[in-house]
């Protein structure tokens, strides 16, 4: 009970919002010791007047309040503000009518996506999504926006509607997406439970910092790997957490440190480990030298830290040795004999060597899982704004356009922009 009351951001995979007051009720900035706002060095952006102002307002001088005399206009003095006009715009087709002397008439052809005498644009269309599917707004509160801001009365039906579009329309996308993260040399994945409509599901990210593919599925393990032709047939090198059914996959392993990090923190602290203390200040002292080196250690250098990292460990046999084998009736009962969490870090680091320091030697390999877990934070945020999905259908068309507007945005591609070419039938360059 002691350790789990214990347990925090730094030392645990717990958010920093979950810690108590005594560790910084802030999370991690709470002993960083900073003010708020920019720190030193930091470089802003600066409002800036342009050339081409939309609306010019000359303002003249009241002669009547001047002294009597000729004046002569010899310039003017400028001062720009900067606003929004949002409006709706109502574009109205005539669609031009013929009729030859034998009384056949031949009507002008409406564009393709006109097709009922009012409708909604591919404008609204793609800003709908972008609030409910980027900035993660509610039906509800969408709909009161085009309401209130626009005078357009959405209703939640046509939003979902749109984002039911968006997803048909991605399809190709996320074909051409899977095949982008199979042929990447590293990826990263990353899973976290999602509510479906009060039943707990899962939503799995596999990521790359130019590529990003989320999707739902009702398990976590391998049964969902295999749902997509990704994983199972991926050959690189993939960055995990050690869940273990990524074992079972056929590619190369490389586990995140700053989950060992955490472990051995908790081992340290709350269990008394010395060897723990001196596997975090190996760990940090070779990410140190690999970032000093550009990327990646020699092989002897790596060899003298490999040397180092056994030694604490075979210490940490001492200090930490495997429980006792049970003794007499004890012997029959099946199963794997509990172990403290130290000794079941220690085991892992021990039998996952290779993975643990992959990043010593592999400039590609990274030190930790974040990019994983930075990608699927923000379907984290989705659950504390609206609670639940309401369907799986609901899960999978925010994983899919989700993993559009996360890969746009990595290839430098606005949100905006990314919906409108969508609904205007195109895909960006980079995906083609």
């Amino acid at each position: 009970m002691a350790g789990r009351l214990n347990l925090n951001s730094r030392n645990s995979s717990k958010p920093p919002s979950s810690n108590r007051f005594g560790n910084g009720g802030n999370g991690d900035k709470g002993g960083t010791g900073k003010k708020p706002g920019g720190q030193p060095g930091r470089i802003g952006t600066t409002l800036e007047k342009i050339d081409n102002p939309d609306v010019i307002k000359p303002l003249t001088v009241d002669r009547s309040l001047l002294p009597p005399g000729d004046y002569t206009v010899v310039g003017f003095d400028s001062r720009q503000v900067f606003d929004i006009d949002i409006r709706r715009v109502v574009i109205e087709y005539q669609a031009e009518i013929l009729e030859n002397q034998q009384g056949q008439r031949f009507t002008a052809p409406f564009p393709a996506s006109v097709t009922k005498a009012v409708q909604y644009g591919n404008g609204v269309k793609a800003q709908s999504v972008y609030l409910s599917q980027y900035q993660l707004i509610p039906y509800n509160r969408v709909q009161e926006h085009f309401q209130e801001q626009l005078d357009l009365p959405i209703s939640e039906g046509s939003i979902f509607t749109y984002n039911q579009q968006a997803y048909e329309l991605l399809e190709q996308f996320e074909q051409k997406l899977i095949v982008k993260l199979l042929h990447t040399r590293v990826i990263h994945a990353d899973e976290t439970g999602i509510n479906i409509n009060g039943k707990n599901r899962w939503l799995h990210c596999v990521s790359s910092p130019l590529w990003t593919l989320y999707y739902a599925h009702e398990k976590r393990g391998l049964e969902a790997m295999a749902s997509l032709p990704l994983l199972t047939l991926f050959s690189g090198i993939l960055v995990h957490d050690h869940w273990k059914p990524y074992f079972k996959l056929i590619c190369q392993h490389a586990l995140c440190n700053a989950h060992h990090l955490r472990e051995l923190a908790f081992a340290h602290e709350e269990e008394g480990q010395a060897w723990a203390k001196l596997m975090i200040d190996l760990l940090e002292s070779i990410l140190d030298e690999v970032y000093s080196q550009g990327g990646m250690l020699p092989e002897d250098q790596a060899v003298r830290y490999r040397e180092q990292y056994r030694a604490i460990l075979t210490q940490a046999e001492l200090e930490c040795p495997p429980p006792p084998e049970p003794e007499g009736q004890d012997r029959k009962k099946r199963g794997r004999i509990k172990r403290s969490k130290s000794r079941n870090l220690l085991e892992r680091l021990r039998n996952f060597e290779q993975e643990t320091l992959r990043f010593m030697t592999d400039e590609e390999v990274s030190f930790t899982n974040n990019q994983g877990e930075n990608d699927i934070r923000m379907t984290k945020l989705h659950q504390k704004i609206s609670g639940c999905f309401r369907s799986m259908e609901g899960a999978k068309i925010f994983c899919r356009v989700r993993s559009y507007l996360s890969t746009c945005r990595k290839n430098d591609v606005s949100a905006t922009d990314a919906l409108t070419m969508l609904f205007e039938g195109r895909l960006p360059d980079f995906i083609l």
